[in-house]
């Protein structure tokens, strides 16, 4: 196998890995399911290509650097998803859903018909500019900032919402400002996916943005594990990977690989961490639990052994 074509795939796992990483902060950590965030991928794409595009190639390029471009895109991404929790975030449970749903639709068909970038047709001649090694740290960067939140006092707040929003809220939580905070960190992220994704591909159209990406997204999300970092991050790989791993099958390459998804998500229900995290911390979690479970199981059959004997000595005795 060339390793271009590897790299290529590489790319594509690592670019999807910092959208999926935003999305499992809100749905993983805080509980919120969003299916419109290819709508946000399609604002960072857009707008990053508008800052880095040459003038001479496109009328709409500022011939901007990279990193203006990255800071750009996933700033206006931001700024929507700040608007969009403001309309939406009082929403409950399956209404938020489809509102996200309708904003993802809605970016895709504004873009169709806005001629500046191409329309429907695409806009081509968009410079390449992501490169394995950036992606890369990008990723461990997103890893470590996500992690951070994670594990601070926003991140607390944000489990305990998804645990229970009523008594969160009782508790003293800004329950709107948890959920407003994980919207527009996990928009950002989208915004700087789509970036990337612009300029690994150097030609954008509304139709990747589709539907069908925010799903793929939120798939990725469920299959690593709800609240799993790790889980992403395992999730982006396999799931990335497994469509061109199963090329040689043609046509029934999607047909195998949901038919995989599916027997894999059955096998692991909580997906393939289940919300455990592959550091020390999280190891030595699992050991001291497994540790508990063995020791409530040897002092549950402890406590029965004496009953069974005295049982036995009574039927003698008679």
């Amino acid at each position: 196998m060339d390793w271009s074509y590897i790299q290529g795939i590489l790319m594509l796992a690592g670019i999807n890995l910092i959208a999926v990483l935003g999305l499992s902060l809100l749905t993983g950590f805080t509980g919120l399911f969003s299916f419109g965030h290819a709508g946000f991928m399609a604002i960072g794409a857009y707008i990053g290509a508008l800052m880095t595009a040459s003038p001479n190639s496109t009328p709409a390029g500022l011939g901007l650097p990279f990193f203006v471009g990255i800071i750009a895109g996933g700033a206006a991404a931001g700024i929507v998803g700040y608007l969009i929790g403001r309309i939406t975030l009082n929403l409950k449970g399956d209404y938020f859903c489809i509102a996200t749903l309708g904003f993802g639709e809605a970016i895709r068909l504004i873009l169709n018909n806005v001629q500046t970038f191409g329309g429907s047709r695409g806009w081509p001649g968009i410079p390449y500019k992501s490169t394995l090694p950036t992606i890369i740290i990008v990723d461990v960067l997103a890893v470590i900032f996500l992690a951070n939140i994670v594990h601070s006092r926003h991140g607390r707040n944000m489990v305990a919402v998804r645990e229970e929003e009523l008594a969160a809220q009782v508790t003293g939580i800004n329950v709107f400002k948890s959920k407003m905070t994980a919207l527009v960190i996990s928009a950002v992220y989208a915004g700087i996916a789509g970036v990337f994704f612009a300029h690994y591909m150097t030609f954008i159209q509304p139709k990747m943005f589709s539907m069908n990406k925010s799903t793929e997204l939120t798939i990725i999300v469920i299959f690593g594990g709800l609240g799993s970092i790790s889980g992403s991050v395992l999730g982006a790989l396999v799931l990335t990977a497994l469509p061109e791993l199963l090329r040689t099958f043609d046509i029934w390459r999607l047909v195998f690989y949901g038919a995989a998804v599916i027997l894999i998500m059955i096998s692991r229900p909580r997906g393939l961490m289940g919300g455990m995290e592959l550091t020390p911390a999280g190891i030595r979690k699992v050991k001291a639990e497994r540790k508990a479970r063995q020791a409530a199981k040897a002092s549950l059959m402890a406590l029965n052994e004496p009953e069974e004997g005295a049982g036995l000595g009574e039927g003698k005795g008679a």
